[in-house]
């Protein structure tokens, strides 16, 4: 039986008795994701409130949240409007099937939001739980596609070097992250291929070799969970290029760019890409409800929607697509990101962001600092990465003692991913914040 604590970080000690509902176990029964088990279940952070970037833990510590809980709380915490909308629909309706013909008011009214907003004319919207299940169902829909289309041979899709894309089966397959997928004895799902995250001299290569084979190449516009590694500036023209020419499907994977991560409403608009599908979640919702999707422009749809009599379905779905309150989450987050002109704000934190993370290009331990929209990554410097792989880490720790919550990107770069809300002065503390952290990490190596 696991003991109790009232405290954030557990201290490992267990007694024999029971937890009672108000504290917390000293070891949980909680599997994290992303964690070595053997070091977390003794270290927990636990979270109690949150208040716009701000963060506090059940022993009263307050923290900056650096990173948007996961990318996605766009709007901060603790939006009372929200929470209400979501109130409202799970008092009327929390939730009905989207199967078949059925569907719920909130999700009809959402999917035609997201239609008005996509950078697609004309599209239609699939929806799901998150980014993970956006990612499978567009790899899903693009091999379904050309088999209707009678070309099924079309099995292939490409993806990119450092690339993120979720963790379910084709995301995991599709990742350009070695380690996401080690120790899985294989290919997830072998009809993958990646190429370098610039290299499109490669790709047309590949294209010209086995275009007849290729369904779809996915891309971020800006690799995130990778570290944050923006594209070259004529990198997406010429992708777009080469996919029109080979007929391969473009998939926009704006799980973490939707929504205004990069200043405009899409990384799509920012980078001239003109895609055929658009995996979104994350700043749809800004994480106050699980929420994804696919936004489906015509060429695809067409086969599965055109004319009046029974044709071909694309077989696939999910319990919670287009879960009402989900979707009433997201509608009340979109009033919030038009209102306050967030997407905008953004654009004006993108150089205020990067003055203040440049100042820490002399702090010890740093190598390449990489910034777009209201991002960041702050790499740890290969040398020293090489000679100790585990400081990224050490500074993550040592950024907490700060005040700082933040985290490791592909194991060499801190994460800075902070919600549309935060101050200028907020953002000097959160640089701060970071700096003490590396000095700290430096000199105790």
């Amino acid at each position: 039986m696991r003991g109790v604590t009232p405290t954030g970080l557990r201290n490992g000690t267990t007694t024999r008795r029971s937890a009672p509902p108000t504290t917390i176990a000293t070891v949980s029964s909680f599997w994290h994701g992303f964690a070595d088990m053997h070091l977390v279940k003794d270290a927990e952070l636990v979270f109690r409130s949150g208040d716009r970037v701000w963060l506090e833990a059940v022993d009263g510590r307050r923290f900056l949240d650096a990173t948007a809980g996961l990318w996605y709380c766009a709007v901060g915490f603790g939006r009372r409007e929200i929470a209400d909308a979501v109130a409202d629909q799970l008092t009327r309706l929390a939730a009905y099937s989207s199967f078949g013909a059925y569907t719920t008011e909130p999700t009809v009214q959402l999917a035609d939001r997201l239609a008005a907003l996509a950078p697609i004319d004309d599209a239609v919207v699939f929806l799901a739980s998150g980014g993970s299940d956006a990612v499978d169902t567009a790899a899903k829909l693009a091999r379904r596609y050309w088999d209707v289309v009678g070309q099924p041979a079309k099995r292939v899709i490409v993806s990119r070097e450092h690339g993120y894309h979720g963790m379910h089966a084709w995301g995991t397959a599709l990742s350009g992250i070695p380690g996401n997928k080690a120790g899985y004895a294989g290919e997830i799902i072998e009809e993958v291929i990646h190429v370098g995250a610039a290299d499109t001299e490669s790709l047309g290569a590949l294209f010209e070799r086995r275009g007849s084979e290729i369904a779809a190449f996915i891309g971020e516009p800006v690799i995130g969970a990778g570290g944050v590694i923006p594209p070259e500036p004529s990198y997406w023209a010429e992708v777009g290029r080469l996919c029109r020419e080979r007929d391969v499907l473009l998939i926009a994977d704006e799980v973490i760019t939707g929504f205004g991560r990069t200043g405009r409403w899409w990384g799509s608009e920012r980078y001239g890409i003109a895609p055929d599908m658009i995996a979104f979640a994350k700043g749809v919702t800004s994480g106050y409800q699980p929420l994804g999707g696919v936004i489906v422009g015509p060429r695809v749809q067409a086969p599965f929607w055109e004319g009046s009599a029974a044709g071909p379905m694309f077989l696939h779905g999910y319990t919670y697509s287009g879960h009402a309150a989900g979707c009433a989450a997201a509608l009340a987050n979109l009033d919030i990101l038009e209102r306050e002109s967030l997407v905008g704000r953004v654009a004006e934190l993108e150089p205020v962001l990067d003055e203040a993370v440049r100042r820490l290009a002399g702090a010890p331990l740093v190598g390449e600092i990489r910034t777009v929209g209201l991002t960041a990554a702050v790499a740890i410097a290969p040398e020293r990465l090489a000679a100790d792989p585990g400081i990224p880490a050490r500074v993550v720790g040592a950024a907490l003692r700060h005040g700082v919550a933040t985290r490791v990107l592909r194991g060499h770069a801190l994460h800075i991913s902070p919600a549309f809300v935060i101050t200028p002065e907020e953002i000097d503390v959160l640089v701060d914040g970071l700096g003490a952290a590396l000095e700290d990490v430096a000199g105790a190596s």
